[in-house]
């Protein structure tokens, strides 16, 4: 029997909540434990890194899966624009996909166009996948999805592409950017606090926001980041990512253990 229902983004979803900004965490370790510690711990979504993580598609596949079962939305960070991998992380059950180091808006055009089926773009049609519920899901709201729910997000990395990053939003199916303060400090030879970094970023925030689209950062996870996040009129944001975020619950414990035990115990 087909499946008629409409599918939904819970990228999305999560967007349209009034008062609620969307959060996000970066997922770097191969375990389907992370996906659902972060699901219990609420967050709204993960970008599964296969950026900065050592991730094989088998690997990435159960990470989607686990994640659309545990009710986070799976976006999938893929640092090419190689068709056959964007084919594949899409009909695997991504919402979406987030693409590094945009310079250009000839590089935005590239990745919509991949990730988009005909007309708008050239993604193969493959409705038997997980994406298309193995064949259940009717093929016409399977394109729907793909073409209308499916996010694409591009993130803005240096101070060059902070100068267009109206422009490179502009592009008709680019979805959000989200600005990596590392790399464009890194690239300047500076730090994320430097008031020249500061500035490129609020720049590059002022002219997405002027076109009424999304942007959002990648930050820590502490009361600080998160307050000057609201502040900036974020639309999302990734606070932090699953490694970091157990090794700091991981020193917390021993400080604690050291802490106590030496307060008790004899000299």
């Amino acid at each position: 029997m087909t499946n008629t229902r409409p599918a939904t983004c819970g990228f999305r979803q999560a967007l349209a909540q009034e008062n609620h900004l969307p959060l996000g965490t970066w997922i770097k370790l191969p375990a389907l434990e992370s996906i659902e510690l972060v699901a219990l711990a609420g967050f709204d979504f993960v970008v599964i890194d296969l950026e900065h993580a050592p991730l094989d598609m088998a690997t990435v596949f159960t990470l989607i899966g686990g994640a659309k079962n545990s009710g986070l939305s799976p976006l999938v960070r893929i640092s090419t624009a190689d068709t056959g991998l964007i084919q594949r992380v899409l009909d695997s059950g991504a919402d979406g996909l987030v693409f590094p180091h945009i310079e250009s808006v000839d590089e935005a055009r590239r990745v919509v166009r991949a990730m988009r089926f005909p007309p708008e773009g050239t993604r193969g049609v493959g409705n038997t996948s997980r994406a298309g519920q193995w064949g259940a899901l009717d093929r016409r709201e399977y394109l729907r999805f793909g073409r209308e729910e499916v996010v694409c997000i591009v993130q803005i990395e240096s101070a060059y592409a902070a100068t267009i990053a109206g422009k490179i939003a502009a592009v008709d199916g680019v979805d959000a950017v989200l600005i990596g303060a590392a790399d464009m400090a890194v690239g300047e030879g500076r730090d994320e606090s430097d008031a020249e970094i500061i500035e490129l970023i609020t720049q590059a925030c002022t002219a997405v926001q002027a076109l009424g689209a999304l942007v959002g950062s990648s930050t820590a996870a502490s009361e600080e980041a998160v307050r000057a996040t609201v502040a900036s009129g974020y639309s999302f944001t990734m606070l932090s990512n699953d490694a970091t975020l157990l090794g700091a619950a991981a020193r917390q414990a021993v400080a604690v253990g050291r802490r106590i035990s030496a307060s008790v115990l004899p000299p």
